[in-house]
């Protein structure tokens, strides 16, 4: 039979693999970890068309089902009965249930999770997502990159490829296939805590920047090769209103109140440009636009994202999402997500309910066999586009790069670029041979996990040696050795008899991820006030180095520092700091976004009238 053209618009790129993929054939011998299993049950279908002609409605409704491994941990052999389409690793679900894990570890789990799905009736392999959003950052050892906003900064569009393309190998060196990211937000209100995950305020940048992270992460078409991209959140997700949001949030997960003219104008150019990337996903977001959610809105996600926009890949929920749905029951809030235009659910933890869900619907005529026909073809062509029939276990050849030195030094670069010099009274750049003392302190000035931020190992991160990275101080001191300049290293006992020639305050934020983060001030800390105000009263001239996922109100500290650089939350290398405070690189960065000078101006955006402390495109070079 003759495969429609793909998804991706060029007809041709498809490649069925026929026999060479058959487990019963012995094309592929793999253990059987089930001691109810002897034998594998029947040859695995060969084509999208051959597997939806052979499953069953319950088969098809598992394929559309995607569970957090923790919840199939214990029962791993539910894999194969309920024929479940996909796994994911949320926030800090590494190997066995915990945060963390290495490369190997990581590709362990995966290979043991998909030979548990091989031994299906059909043998169709699973499609596994992971939260790579600046670098595999769940993985211990990984290559941590800056978040978006620091990304948007660099105005870099070939380093967010090369960026990405690091991604892809160190995901691929952990078995993963499925990235949810990049994040192709837009971020009107910077008290929402997700605003780091955007690469700026207006939508030229998501745009650009979204599309060649899709590029970095899928290359020029999907294959063994490729870890497929997601754009999220669909959309509108940083125009909520503040006080919408739900539970104890108070912008995230909230209702973007605005006009469809505002709504095609500022949060639908990027995801038009990631389809023109042949994105392979859309996450939909848990958000609302002018009070009905995304997740039933088929309007924009049947209508408009299939139709208008013609996105033919896998339209996927956000965690949990679906239940946030209007409706008395599970199975209504299933009928109503599915018939909008979701393909996959993340469940992620009930998947029997979810799967009976599905097939009760169908089966009382309230969702339609085409709609599901539909929704698993999209994700078995992705499967068949990335060669999991053919290649389904861990390309190793990848896992020894993972965090490898050279990837560190793209980071690196990726750190320098983004730095924002906000302000420099003459101070910058630092010699580091002109035999000055120089004092460092700060909260954030050797804690890794602080320079990380969210997303980092675990969901909302946490501050300590958390993986493998370099902080300032360590990198200061490196740049520093042999010199004849010494340094001081007080952290936050910043009030006691010190004095030097400079000093470097390193503080901002604590790490937080998602509404966690929703913030109603953006206040710099009393203490992170304190520990600068100190350092500066007892050296000649000072520094601030500003880690933040956004804009906060420094007006005080401003004033009190020499030289103001905005860090954003730069990753686990830190040497890329020190390379432009000594002068090795150029400050090149440019705010990606407009900086308030009082949280009463949020929202704050370039063109609304206002006048902030910088405007969006700010940036010194010294």
């Amino acid at each position: 039979m003759t495969h429609p053209p793909t998804r991706f618009g060029r007809p041709g790129r498809f490649r069925p693999l026929a026999l060479a993929c058959s487990l019963a054939a012995g094309a592929l011998a793999l253990p059987l970890l089930t001691p109810a299993s002897t034998a594998m049950a029947a040859p695995s279908c060969t084509s999208t068309q051959d597997c939806l002609e052979q499953m069953t409605l319950e088969e098809k409704a598992g394929q559309m089902t995607q569970v957090n491994h923790t919840n199939v941990m214990d029962n791993p052999g539910d894999i194969a009965e309920y024929g479940i389409g996909s796994l994911l690793s949320g926030g800090g679900a590494g190997p066995g249930g915990q945060a963390g894990g290495t490369a190997t570890e990581w590709a362990d789990m995966y290979d043991d999770y998909q030979h548990h799905a091989l031994q299906s009736r059909l043998g169709i392999p699973l499609i596994y997502g992971v939260d790579a959003v600046h670098g595999h950052n769940n993985v211990e050892g990984a290559t941590i990159f800056p978040h978006n906003i620091g990304l948007g900064a660099s105005q870099d569009m070939r380093l967010v490829q090369r960026v990405q393309d690091i991604t892809r190998q160190e995901v691929l060196g952990t078995g993963i296939d499925w990235n949810f990211a990049p994040a192709v937000s837009v971020p009107r209100d910077d008290r929402w805590g997700r605003t780091y995950e955007g690469f700026g305020e207006v939508s030229w940048i998501p745009s650009i920047l979204g599309e060649y992270a899709v590029r970095g992460l899928q290359g020029e078409e999907l294959g063994a090769d490729s870890v497929a991209a997601t754009a999220k959140h669909y959309v509108a997700d940083g125009g909520t209103a503040w006080g919408t949001g739900d539970s104890d949030y108070r912008i995230d997960q909230g209702d973007a109140q605005m006009s469809e003219a505002e709504l095609r104008r500022v949060h639908l150019p990027p995801y038009r440009s990631a389809i023109r990337a042949d994105v392979a996903s859309i996450m939909v977001s848990f958000s609302s636009w002018n009070g009905l959610k995304m997740h039933q809105h088929d309007y924009l996600v049947t209508e408009v994202l299939k139709g208008e926009l013609g996105f033919e890949g896998v339209v996927l929920s956000d965690w949990a999402g679906v239940r946030q749905v209007e409706g008395n029951s599970y199975a209504e809030k299933v009928r109503k997500a599915v018939n909008a235009g979701v393909d996959m659910i993340m469940v992620p933890d009930d998947y029997e309910q979810n799967i009976s869900a599905i097939v009760d619907e169908v089966r009382a005529g309230r969702i339609s066999q085409e709609r599901i026909d539909d929704a698993v073809r999209r994700i078995l062509d992705l499967k068949f586009e990335q060669e999991l029939f053919g290649h389904p276990l861990t390309d190793r050849s990848y896992t020894d790069d993972v965090g490898s030195p050279e990837h560190r030094q793209v980071a690196r670069e990726a750190v320098r670029k983004s730095q924002v010099l906000l302000k420099n009274d003459g101070v910058l750049p630092l010699s580091p041979t002109s035999g000055t003392e120089i004092v460092v302190g700060g909260k954030t000035a050797d804690n890794l996990g602080y320079q990380l931020g969210g997303w980092s190992i675990s969901w909302q991160g946490q501050g300590g040696d958390v993986t493998e990275g370099t902080t300032f101080w360590e990198a200061i001191q490196d740049e520093t050795a042999g010199t004849g300049t010494d340094v001081r290293f007080v952290g936050t006992d910043t009030g006691s008899d010190y004095s030097g020639d400079i000093g470097i305050w390193v503080g901002g934020e604590t790490p937080y991820a998602e509404g966690q983060g929703d913030d109603a001030d953006l206040a710099l800390s009393q203490a992170d006030q304190r520990h600068l105000t100190d350092i500066c009263a007892r050296t000649e001239v000072c520094v601030a180095m500003l880690v933040s996922g956004r804009p906060l109100i420094i007006n005080d500290a401003l004033d009190t520092a020499d030289a103001f650089v905005a860090s954003w939350l730069p990753g686990t290398e830190g040497a890329g700091m020190t390379d432009v405070v000594f002068g090795h690189h150029d400050f090149t960065g440019r705010l990606p976004v407009t900086w308030p000078a009082s949280v009463d101006q949020e929202p704050i955006t370039i063109g609304d009238g206002q006048e902030p402390l910088f405007q969006m495109g700010y940036g010194l070079t010294p």
